[in-house]
C-alpha cells in the first residue's frame, strides 16, 4: 500500500485530508486563490477582480489563506507603503491540481449538478 492508498489513521481533527478539504470549505477562498493565479494583486485588485467581496470577508480569507501557507504578503518601502499578495508554491500546486481538475469537472457536470439541486429543492416540503 502507498501513502496515497493509505487511510487517515490520525484523529479525525488531525487527518490531512479533512485538512484539505477544509482549504475549499470557506466559499470565498477558492475565489481568491483563483483570483491570485495570474500574479500579484493589491487587495483592491482583488476585490475589483472578484467582484461582489465585501471587504470583511476578503480580510478573513486572507488571513485564513496566509496561515494556511497558500499565499504570501509582499509589504514594499513605498510612500504610500504597497501591499501585494501572491500565491506560495503550496497555494500554487493547489490551484493548478485540485482546483483546476474541479474546474473542469464542473464544466463537464455542471448542468447534471444544478439540474439535481433544483429538482430536489422542487420536491422539497
Amino acid at each position: 500500500m502507498t501513502d496515497d492508498d493509505a487511510p487517515c489513521y490520525e484523529l479525525v481533527a488531525d487527518c490531512r485530508l479533512r485538512a484539505a478539504t477544509d482549504l475549499l470549505a470557506h466559499t470565498w477562498d477558492p475565489v481568491v486563490l483563483a483570483a491570485l493565479r495570474s500574479g500579484p494583486h493589491r487587495r483592491r485588485e482583488l476585490r475589483a477582480a472578484i467582484g461582489g467581496i465585501s471587504d470583511k470577508v476578503l480580510t478573513d480569507s486572507l488571513h485564513r489563506l496566509l496561515a494556511g501557507g497558500l499565499i504570501e504578503r509582499h509589504v514594499r518601502a513605498e510612500a504610500p507603503p504597497r501591499v501585494d499578495y501572491a500565491l506560495t508554491g503550496l497555494g500554487q500546486s493547489l490551484v493548478e491540481g485540485p482546483m483546476k481538475a474541479l474546474g473542469r469537472w464542473a464544466i463537464e457536470h455542471g448542468d447534471e449538478l444544478l439540474a439535481a439541486q433544483e429538482s430536489s429543492a422542487a420536491s422539497a416540503p
